[in-house]
């Protein structure tokens, strides 16, 4: 099975830990998108091997986690996290993943941040 043949989740509000919100996502390898609520302008998309611990480096610290490098993503989703919801992929093994993030990338002019 692929990850084409996999579904995505449905659109989950982004959760706010400092109101102890609940991040579900795959513990294992998959991809993601992050679009604005009030809108739909998809701001962000990714992979991982373990895609609830990417989601979770999408905040700056102390919220995030993680050693993501991307000081503009971050601030990003801490200023308009009330506004923001995702979906998640989840894929059998990483190359699956990185099938499906290929897909994204395809149509990342589409994305607020493309890379």
């Amino acid at each position: 099975m692929t990850a084409m043949d996999n579904e995505w989740s449905e659109w989950r509000p982004f959760p706010d830990p400092r109101h102890r919100g609940v991040l579900m996502a795959p513990y294992g390898p998959g991809c993601y998108e992050v679009r604005h609520i009030s809108n739909g302008q998809k701001v962000l998309f990714g992979m991982g091997g373990h895609v609830a611990a990417r989601l979770s480096s999408l905040l700056p610290e102390p919220l995030g986690t993680g050693r993501r490098n991307n000081k503009g993503k971050r601030d990003h989703c801490l200023e308009h996290l009330a506004d923001l919801e995702y979906r998640t992929l989840a894929c059998l093994i990483r190359e699956d993943a990185e099938e499906a993030e290929r897909g994204l990338k395809a149509r990342a002019a589409d994305y607020m941040f493309p890379t």
